[in-house]
C-alpha cells in the first residue's frame, strides 16, 4: 500500500512540472501543421525523448490556414500508429536518417499513411517525405524532404507558424 502510494505521489509529482512545448511544420502548397506536447521533464535529459515519454500531444493541419482535422494522443484509437522521436538537446523532431529508422515520426499516419482514420487526420516523417493523410488519404501535394527542420518553441505558434509574443 505504501510503496503503491509513493509511486503514484511520483508519478504526480512529475507531471506537475511537466515541460510544454509548441512546434508549426510548414508543407508544400499552403499546407501547415501546429501542436503541442507535453513531456516528462526527467526525460528531457535523456538524449532521444519517445512516445513514451510524453504526457500530451496534439496536432491540428491547416490548408491555407483553415482547419482540415486535428488528432490527440488522449483520443487516438489501440491501433492507431503513435511514433515519435524528439532530440530535446537540438530542439528538433527526429528525422529517419537521425534515428536509423524508415519512419521517425507517426501520428496517426503509418509512413503510408494508410491508417490515419475514416474521417481522420495524420502525420508522418518517413525516408520519403514529410507529409499530411487525411480521411485516409495520402496528401502527398502537402509532402516536404524528409530532412526538412520544423520549428519547435517554448511559447505557442499559430497556423501561419508565427510564433506568439509574451506579454506583459
Amino acid at each position: 500500500m505504501i510503496r503503491t502510494l509513493a509511486v503514484a505521489l511520483s508519478l504526480i509529482g512529475s507531471q506537475t512540472h511537466a515541460v510544454d512545448f509548441y512546434f508549426c511544420w510548414q508543407g508544400a502548397n499552403d499546407y501547415t501543421m501546429t501542436g503541442q506536447m507535453t513531456i516528462n521533464p526527467v526525460a528531457l535529459n535523456k538524449p532521444v525523448v519517445t512516445q513514451d515519454d510524453v504526457l500530451e500531444f496534439r496536432i491540428a493541419g491547416y490548408q491555407n490556414g483553415q482547419l482540415l482535422g486535428k488528432w490527440d494522443m488522449a483520443t487516438r484509437d489501440a491501433d492507431a500508429s503513435w511514433l515519435l522521436n524528439y532530440d530535446p538537446g537540438r530542439s528538433v523532431f527526429m528525422t529517419p536518417g537521425d534515428v536509423g529508422l524508415g519512419v521517425s515520426q507517426a501520428w496517426n499516419a503509418d509512413g503510408t499513411a494508410t491508417d490515419c482514420g475514416n474521417p481522420g487526420f495524420g502525420f508522418n516523417l518517413g525516408n520519403y517525405a514529410q507529409d499530411f493523410c487525411l480521411n485516409g488519404v495520402w496528401v502527398e501535394e502537402s509532402g516536404m524532404p524528409p530532412e526538412t527542420p520544423f520549428l519547435v518553441s517554448p511559447v505557442p505558434v499559430d497556423p501561419l507558424c508565427r510564433v506568439y509574443a509574451p506579454t506583459s
